[in-house]
Protein backbone atom coordinates (compact mmCIF):
# COMPACT_ATOMS: atom_id res chain seq x y z
CA UNK A 1 0.00 0.00 0.00
CA UNK A 2 1.48 3.34 -1.10
CA UNK A 3 1.55 6.36 1.16
CA UNK A 4 0.10 9.52 -0.36
CA UNK A 5 2.16 12.38 1.02
CA UNK A 6 -0.31 14.91 -0.40
CA UNK A 7 -3.11 13.41 1.67
CA UNK A 8 -0.93 12.80 4.71
CA UNK A 9 0.67 16.25 4.84
CA UNK A 10 -2.14 18.40 3.52
CA UNK A 11 -1.46 22.00 2.68
CA UNK A 12 1.26 22.51 5.29
CA UNK A 13 4.07 21.65 2.87
CA UNK A 14 2.91 24.36 0.48
CA UNK A 15 2.35 26.73 3.41
CA UNK A 16 6.01 26.30 4.40
CA UNK A 17 7.11 27.21 0.87
CA UNK A 18 4.89 30.28 0.91
CA UNK A 19 6.12 31.38 4.36
CA UNK A 20 9.75 31.06 3.21
CA UNK A 21 9.05 33.16 0.11
CA UNK A 22 7.19 35.75 2.20
CA UNK A 23 10.10 35.92 4.64
CA UNK A 24 12.35 36.90 1.71
CA UNK A 25 9.98 39.68 0.64
CA UNK A 26 9.65 41.03 4.20
CA UNK A 27 13.41 40.83 4.81
CA UNK A 28 13.94 42.76 1.57
CA UNK A 29 11.57 45.45 2.86
CA UNK A 30 13.46 45.69 6.16
CA UNK A 31 16.81 45.85 4.37
CA UNK A 32 15.56 48.75 2.22
CA UNK A 33 14.01 50.76 5.04
CA UNK A 34 16.37 53.68 4.34
CA UNK A 35 16.38 53.46 0.53
CA UNK A 36 14.75 56.53 -1.05
CA UNK A 37 11.63 55.83 -3.15
CA UNK A 38 11.58 52.12 -2.17
CA UNK A 39 8.04 50.73 -2.08
CA UNK A 40 7.31 48.08 0.54
CA UNK A 41 5.74 44.88 -0.82
CA UNK A 42 4.05 41.88 0.72
CA UNK A 43 2.42 38.57 -0.13
CA UNK A 44 -1.00 37.65 1.15
CA UNK A 45 -1.53 33.95 1.81
CA UNK A 46 -5.20 33.89 0.80
CA UNK A 47 -4.58 35.57 -2.58
CA UNK A 48 -1.68 33.25 -3.43
CA UNK A 49 -3.71 30.22 -2.35
CA UNK A 50 -6.71 31.36 -4.39
CA UNK A 51 -4.55 31.89 -7.48
CA UNK A 52 -3.01 28.42 -7.10
CA UNK A 53 -6.22 26.50 -6.37
CA UNK A 54 -8.67 25.44 -9.05
CA UNK A 55 -12.40 24.86 -8.58
CA UNK A 56 -11.90 21.22 -7.56
CA UNK A 57 -9.42 22.12 -4.79
CA UNK A 58 -6.22 21.05 -6.55
CA UNK A 59 -3.23 23.30 -7.16
CA UNK A 60 -2.61 24.73 -10.61
CA UNK A 61 0.94 25.24 -11.82
CA UNK A 62 2.12 27.09 -14.89
CA UNK A 63 4.01 25.07 -17.49
CA UNK A 64 5.68 26.53 -20.55
CA UNK A 65 5.26 23.33 -22.56
CA UNK A 66 2.71 20.52 -22.51
CA UNK A 67 5.63 18.06 -22.55
CA UNK A 68 6.94 19.26 -19.17
CA UNK A 69 6.38 17.09 -16.14
CA UNK A 70 3.77 18.55 -13.85
CA UNK A 71 5.49 19.89 -10.75
CA UNK A 72 4.37 20.61 -7.23
CA UNK A 73 4.72 23.56 -4.96
CA UNK A 74 3.45 27.06 -4.65
CA UNK A 75 4.91 29.85 -6.67
CA UNK A 76 3.86 33.43 -6.88
CA UNK A 77 3.93 35.86 -9.71
CA UNK A 78 4.58 39.58 -9.77
CA UNK A 79 0.82 40.11 -9.55
CA UNK A 80 0.77 38.33 -6.18
CA UNK A 81 3.18 40.87 -4.71
CA UNK A 82 1.16 43.77 -3.38
CA UNK A 83 2.38 47.19 -2.43
CA UNK A 84 1.91 48.07 1.22
CA UNK A 85 -0.04 51.26 1.94
CA UNK A 86 2.03 53.37 4.33
CA UNK A 87 0.51 54.71 7.54
CA UNK A 88 2.95 57.64 7.58
CA UNK A 89 4.50 58.41 4.19
CA UNK A 90 8.09 59.57 4.40
CA UNK A 91 9.48 62.65 2.72
CA UNK A 92 11.85 60.63 0.49
CA UNK A 93 9.04 58.43 -0.91
CA UNK A 94 9.99 55.29 1.01
CA UNK A 95 6.90 53.36 2.19
CA UNK A 96 8.68 50.97 4.57
CA UNK A 97 7.58 51.22 8.21
CA UNK A 98 10.25 49.24 10.05
CA UNK A 99 7.98 48.37 12.98
CA UNK A 100 5.19 47.10 10.70
CA UNK A 101 7.68 45.05 8.68
CA UNK A 102 9.31 43.56 11.77
CA UNK A 103 5.90 42.64 13.21
CA UNK A 104 4.87 41.01 9.91
CA UNK A 105 8.20 39.15 9.74
CA UNK A 106 7.79 37.89 13.31
CA UNK A 107 4.21 36.72 12.69
CA UNK A 108 5.34 34.99 9.51
CA UNK A 109 8.12 33.24 11.47
CA UNK A 110 5.62 32.05 14.09
CA UNK A 111 3.28 30.76 11.35
CA UNK A 112 6.22 29.01 9.68
CA UNK A 113 7.18 27.34 12.97
CA UNK A 114 3.57 26.23 13.56
CA UNK A 115 3.37 24.58 10.13
CA UNK A 116 6.81 23.06 10.59
CA UNK A 117 5.85 21.62 13.99
CA UNK A 118 2.64 20.20 12.52
CA UNK A 119 4.55 18.61 9.63
CA UNK A 120 7.12 17.19 12.05
CA UNK A 121 4.37 15.48 14.06
CA UNK A 122 2.84 14.13 10.83
CA UNK A 123 6.21 12.63 9.84
CA UNK A 124 6.62 11.08 13.28
CA UNK A 125 3.18 9.51 12.89
CA UNK A 126 4.09 8.18 9.44
CA UNK A 127 7.35 6.75 10.77
CA UNK A 128 5.46 5.01 13.59
CA UNK A 129 3.03 3.57 11.03
CA UNK A 130 5.89 2.35 8.82
CA UNK A 131 7.67 0.74 11.77
CA UNK A 132 4.42 -0.83 12.93
CA UNK A 133 4.49 0.74 16.37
Amino acid sequence: MAISFDKALGIHEKALNFRAQRAEVLANNIANADTPHYKARDLEFSSVLASQTSKNGTFNLNRTSARHIEGEGVSFSAESLQYRTPHHPSIDGNTVDAQVEQAAYTKNAVDFQASFTFLNSKFKGLMSAIKGE
